[in-house]
């Protein structure tokens, strides 16, 4: 069983139009090929949407329409990025969207795409279960672990900057196999990751927002979260519940 600072990984990340991969379209992509002490391979590219960049996006990653005018097609960038990831464990945060991204672009363009059998990593949930920054977002993570700033968000800066928060959060794990049987496991958050609760404790949100979200397209780990605080005001075990006697009527 090879060892986890000896593996070959792909961490990739994709900058878009919007963040619908059936609608919107990658306008940049980053890709390395590494192992904890190198970069073995590289590449990025523009990439022409063949439509126009909202200015919301644009706002956040700073790539403009003129930027993308002349720069190839996503079905010319595809095969390549492609051949660099092969059968590699994939890394990146909240990876699943970058995959969806790369799997349409490759169905609009008839290429043939095993990306979504790869096994992958997810930063985002490993920092979930790191448990001790307070914010989870890639450029808190930087900061947390205090690693040089790349510059722009743009897909290589975040690439690079994915790599080092990778490292520091595989810490502890000897194998990527021991990481991957950890993560098959739904992960207990500490706080409402987004939407109008976002950043409070699931003890403190109101038990019909709870039971709402709990029926919701989220993550395995956002509903395992509120599914279990449901299971705990059901039993009546919170403080609260168990001082005040009429809290089950």
């Amino acid at each position: 069983m090879t060892l986890i600072d000896k593996e070959v990984f792909v961490c990739f990340d994709c900058e878009t139009t919007g963040l619908e991969p059936n609608n919107d379209r990658i306008i940049e992509i980053a890709v390395c090929k590494f192992t904890f002490n190198e970069i073995l391979e590289s590449f990025e590219t523009l990439i022409d949407p063949e439509r126009t960049i909202p200015p919301n996006t644009t706002a956040i990653h700073h790539i403009t329409d003129d930027m993308v005018v002349g720069k190839p097609k996503a079905a010319q960038v595809m095969p390549t990025v492609l051949k660099m990831i092969g059968d590699h464990i994939v890394i990146g945060h909240g990876i699943q969207l970058d995959v969806s991204f790369i799997a349409e672009e490759c169905k609009r363009g008839c290429i043939p795409c095993n990306l979504p059998k790869n096994r992958y990593l997810d930063t985002l949930r490993m920092a979930r279960l790191y448990g001790e920054s307070p914010v989870n977002s890639l450029q808190r993570l930087r900061q947390h672990f205090n690693i040089a700033e790349e510059g722009a968000h743009r897909a290589m800066s975040d690439v690079i900057v994915n790599i080092e928060v990778f490292k520091y959060l595989s810490e502890g794990f000897k194998t990527t196999q021991d990481l991957l049987k950890r993560l098959e496991k739904p992960i207990l958050l500490k706080a409402m990751p987004l939407g109008k609760y976002k950043g409070r404790a699931f003890a403190d949100i109101p038990l019909e927002y709870l039971q709402w979200a709990a029926h919701k397209d989220f993550d395995q780990d956002l509903l395992f979260s509120l599914r279990n605080e449901l299971k705990i005001r059901k039993k009546g075990q919170r403080f609260t519940q168990a001082s005040n006697p009429f809290s089950q009527l």
